[in-house]
This record gives structure tokens, C-alpha cells and sequence, in this order.
């Protein structure tokens, strides 16, 4: 047996049908475990109800999709450092911790628009529920999807619409049929073995760049880095300079603060991730909980991006052996290429573990979203039982919709472009709404509605424009307001948040405040002495200091690539 070789042999497809069959049955045991228990409740189905580490697990395999498989070692290897603003934000993780949790907790909402509903208005959740389905669908279903079927071909040699719609049906099955507590047991499996699988292509990587080597490896890589992009380097995370080919990707400082709006909306406000956290059993669980996901959030750029770079590094040395098709094969390519047989087949049941957990935790998120935002409140007399079976039919929907959309966002030119400007576009109303909402009780309930309302009918319109710019820019008469759509995207999304705070902050000038006690709990002025009694009691030093820890590498982070 050649346990060097390149390809998948037969021990390595072995362990792969033998590892997915051993994962099915054990989350089926824990899903069959917890109905035995309790029965099936829409809080257990939508939510989980899982300890600390469990659930710090869940939120990292949340985060980790196809999209870090493929789209983040990518990223390595064509712009380098670059795209290591969107993944060290271990600290972002941290706000949702100790700044969201309480408020979340205290209002005992299932979802996020049930939170604005109680802070604004109806129709400010309902806005916020119409665009995080419309956003899972166009950008996060149907991208997992795609960027997994592109996995799948690179590194099993499947037909990429035979990965992407088995990932798909395979995905919407296990979550129609094992839930939030589903999605919870496979990230528990899952996570660990992505992490040491991951790394060991990190290490194995560098040993093969630097022949026998690793710190000769990364000294090689680094070289190579600096030599790319004409000669400017992809090495570092600033691009200062004008005519650097990355700077109007990575533009100076903007680019730190336009990323962490994005992250700020993502980790902080998105039902996606933040669904993990609501099912904490009490604050302390869910602060903890998410102090262990910052230190996992941490690794990404380890475990994908550095590898993408040894990827390009290697395929430069032709005595290497080490051949890369497009840069979005280089983490199956370095999966093939380094690690030994046997091994291969064990990392790649949790690759395509990780790729489950992240599209299923999208799907229950749809779930929860239209069963408890939009069917709930309609039908309030509805069993738990038949809350759980609307779940289901809207996840099988969601399917459907993430298929069709496939075929269209693949005539979409540039994905991830198109992703960045569409996450820049949505996320500005969102952060306003929900940053002026737990700051200030002044903030009135018509300024959020007008917040989240305004703001996305002009990221809406800002996108249209970015579609079709070059007939816009034909047309003379529109050269004063180019602007517009012209603008460098990040520092775009920086002002349309800015405007977005003036234009509530003058709204809630003229518009009725909201009472004291539709308030109570859920902003900082407004909280009860038994509130903040139980918020203070949740933390220890030892919180404090865990949470430094992860400020303190973050920062260690940016000196080192500066």
C-alpha cells in the first residue's frame, strides 16, 4: 500500500463511508435521547439547549463553511493576508458575549426580529426577518452550496452538481430530521477533527515547502508573499499605498473598520450564529460559550488561509511535485497532496461534516425565522408539535430555493465581490438598529423602523447601480451623482452607517418615545436591579481574563502582519 500517495486509494474511501455512517448514528442516538426525555418542543427543536463547550463548538462550526474551504485558502493564495480582517475577530465574538447576552437573555426572544419587535416595532422585524431569509438564501445557502460542490470536485474528483446537490439534500434531510440538537452533536464531532486535520495541512505544508523544514517553510512562504501582487507583497494586512494593485480591495485603515461592521452584524446580530447562544441554559453558559468560540474564531486564518499561501509557494517550486489548478482548489489539492493515505479519509469526513453542520445551522435559522416570526404569531393556538412540522416544510423550502438560485449566482461573474458588496449593503441598517436600540431608550421605535427601512432600500439601490455600472457611467447626465456606486465599497458601507445613526438620532426628535416598561430589560438605562444583579453574579476574573487573552493575540496578530 502506498501511504504517500497523492490520490484517495481505497483504505481512504473506507473510513470515509464508515465515519459518516458512525456520525449519522450517533447524532440520531441524541436526537432520539432528547425526545425520549422531553418529548419534541420548538424550543428544543429551534434552540438545542446545550452546555458551554458545546455550544463554543457550535458557533466556530457554524462560521466554518465551504466558503473557508474554498473561498478563504483562495483568498491565501491570491491576495494573502488580506481577507485576515474578515476572520481575526475572535474579539467581535467577545461584544456578543458581554455586551448582547444579557439583553438578549433577559428578553427571552428566540430569534433576533422578535428583539427588535420588542425594542421598535412589528414591522421593524418583520424588515429584519424579510432581509436575513432573502440574505440566507441568495448568499449563504446557495454559496455553501456552490463553493462545496467546487470542493467536492477538487478534492474527491466528483462532478461539482453532484456534490453541491448531495450536500444540499443530504444537509436539508439530517436538518429536517435532527433539529438545532442535531446540528449541536455533529459540531461536537466534527469540530476537533477539522481543527487537528486542518492544522496537521498546516504543518505538513510548511515541512513540504521547506524541505523537511518548517520553519524554513514559512520563512520560504513568507519570501514568496513578498514578492506577489508586483512586487507590493501579500504578506501584510495594510495596503497603504495607492498604486498597490490590492489597495481598492484592502483600502488602508477602511478596510479594518469596514470589516468590523460586517463582523459586528454578523457575530453580534445574525440569527445564524446568535441562535447558537440563545439556547444557553443561563448567562453564565452563554458568556462562556462564546469566550470559547472568540479563541476558536482564532484559528481560520491557520487553518485556511496560511495553507492557501504555502499552496501558491509550492505550486511555484515545479520540483515540488505539487500541482494547483485554479486558486480555489489549493485546500483539496494541499489535502491530497500532504497528508498520508488513511489519514485523507478521516480529515475529510470532518470536511464534509463541517460543510453539513454549517449549511444545516443556516437552514434551522430559516426554520426558526419563519416559523417563529411569521407563522407563530398568526396561529398563536398552534401545537408544539405542528410549530416543529412548519419548521420542517420552511427548511425543505429553503432547499428548493438554494438549488434554483445556484445556476443564476454562477452567471454572476465575480462571487465572492458580489458577496462582500452584498454583506457590506446589509449590514449598516442592522448594526444602527441594534446598537442605538440597547444604548439609548431615546431612540424612538420610528427611528428603528426608518433605520433598517431606508437603510436597505439604499444598499438595495447601491447594488442595482454596482450591476449596472457601466451603463450608468455611459450616461452623461448621472457623472454628478457616479459617486454613488463609484465609491470604494468599504468606505461606502462606513458612511451609509454614519447616515444611517444621524437619520435616527433626528427621527427620534420627532417621533413618540417608547414606554418605560415596553423598555425594561432590553436597553442599558432600562434594566432592573435584579437585571444587573444577575448580569454581574454571571462573570468571574476568570472570564476577564480569557477574554484579554484573545484581545491580547488578536492585537499580537496585526503587529506581526502590519
Amino acid at each position: 500500500m502506498n501511504w504517500n500517495s497523492h490520490e484517495f486509494i481505497w483504505l481512504d474511501w473506507a473510513i470515509i463511508g464508515i465515519g459518516i455512517a458512525m456520525i449519522t448514528y450517533f447524532v440520531w442516538r441524541a436526537v432520539s435521547k432528547q425526545k425520549k426525555l422531553a418529548g419534541e418542543s420548538s424550543r428544543d427543536y429551534f434552540l438545542g439547549g446545550e452546555p458551554w463547550y458545546v455550544m463554543g463548538a457550535a458557533i466556530f462550526a457554524a462560521n466554518i463553511g465551504s466558503e473557508h474551504l474554498v473561498g478563504l485558502a483562495g483568498a491565501g493564495a491570491e491576495t494573502g493576508m488580506g481577507m485576515a480582517h474578515w476572520e481575526m475577530q475572535g474579539w467581535m465574538i467577545l461584544v456578543l458575549g458581554w455586551l448582547f447576552v444579557p439583553f438578549y437573555k433577559h428578553s427571552g426572544v428566540f430569534t433576533m426580529p422578535e428583539f427588535l419587535n420588542r425594542r421598535y416595532t412589528r414591522k421593524t422585524s418583520s424588515w429584519l426577518s424579510v432581509i436575513t431569509l432573502i440574505s440566507y438564501v441568495l448568499t449563504k445557502v446557495s454559496v455553501t452550496a456552490f463553493t462545496g460542490g467546487i470542493f467536492m470536485e477538487s478534492l474527491l474528483g466528483l462532478p461539482f452538481w453532484y456534490g453541491a446537490i448531495g450536500l444540499v439534500l443530504l444537509t436539508g434531510v439530517f436538518t429536517v430530521f435532527g433539529g438545532m440538537k442535531g446540528v449541536m452533536t455533529l459540531s461536537k464531532i466534527q469540530t476537533p477533527i477539522l481543527i487537528v486535520g486542518s492544522f496537521m495541512v498546516l504543518l505538513l505544508g510548511l515541512i513540504a515547502l521547506g524541505e523537511g523544514s518548517m520553519a524554513q517553510g514559512w520563512t520560504n512562504m513568507m519570501e514568496h508573499a513578498k514578492s506577489m501582487n508586483n512586487g507590493f507583497g501579500t504578506n501584510h494586512l495594510m495596503h497603504f499605498d495607492k498604486n498597490d494593485p490590492l489597495y481598492d480591495k484592502f483600502p488602508g485603515l477602511w478596510v479594518f473598520l469596514g470589516a468590523a461592521i460586517i463582523g459586528f452584524w454578523y457575530w453580534c446580530t445574525d440569527q445564524h450564529i446568535v441562535q447558537r447562544v440563545l439556547g444557553g441554559k443561563n448567562m453564565n453558559e452563554m458568556r462562556k460559550g462564546t469566550i470559547l468560540a472568540s479563541y476558536f474564531k482564532i484559528l481560520p486564518v491557520f487553518m485556511f488561509l496560511i495553507p492557501g499561501m504555502i499552496a501558491v509557494a509550492l505550486a511555484a517550486k515545479p520540483e515540488s511535485g505539487f500541482v494547483m489548478g485554479s486558486t480555489d482548489e489549493a485546500f483539496g489539492s494541499m489535502v491530497k497532496f500532504v497528508l498520508p493515505a488513511g489519514v485523507k479519509g478521516i480529515v475529510t469526513v470532518g470536511f464534509i461534516s463541517a460543510l453539513v453542520a454549517s449549511l444545516a445551522a443556516f437552514f434551522n435559522s430559516c426554520a426558526t425565522l419563519y416559523t417563529v416570526d411569521f407563522y407563530k404569531p398568526k396561529h398563536p393556538e398552534a401545537s408544539e408539535e405542528k410549530l416543529v412540522w412548519v419548521g420542517r416544510i420552511a427548511t425543505w423550502v429553503v432547499v428548493v430555493l438554494g438549488l434554483i438560485w445556484i445556476p443564476v449566482m454562477m452567471g454572476l461573474g465575480s462571487l465572492y465581490a458580489y458577496l462582500q458588496d452584498v454583506q457590506s449593503l446589509l449590514a449598516p441598517s442592522i448594526v444602527a438598529v441594534f446598537l442605538l436600540g440597547i444604548f439609548s431608550k431615546k431612540i424612538t421605535p420610528k427611528a428603528g423602523e426608518y433605520g433598517i427601512v431606508i437603510g436597505f432600500i439604499i444598499g438595495m439601490v447601491r447594488l442595482f447601480c454596482n450591476i449596472f455600472k457601466d451603463n450608468l457611467n455611459a450616461i452623461d447626465s448621472l457623472k454628478g451623482i457616479s459617486w454613488f456606486w463609484q465609491t470604494n465599497w468599504l468606505i461606502f458601507e462606513i458612511f451609509l452607517l454614519l447616515f444611517i445613526i444621524v437619520m435616527m438620532i433626528l427621527v427620534s426628535f420627532f417621533t413618540p418615545q417608547a414606554t418605560e416598561e415596553s423598555l425594561k430589560g432590553i436597553t442599558f438605562s432600562t434594566q432592573s436591579e435584579e437585571q444587573k444583579a444577575e448580569t454581574r453574579s454571571s462573570w468571574t476574573w476568570v472570564d476577564v481574563v480569557a477574554s484579554l487573552g484573545v484581545v491580547l493575540f488578536c492585537a499580537l496578530f496585526y503587529w506581526y502582519f502590519w
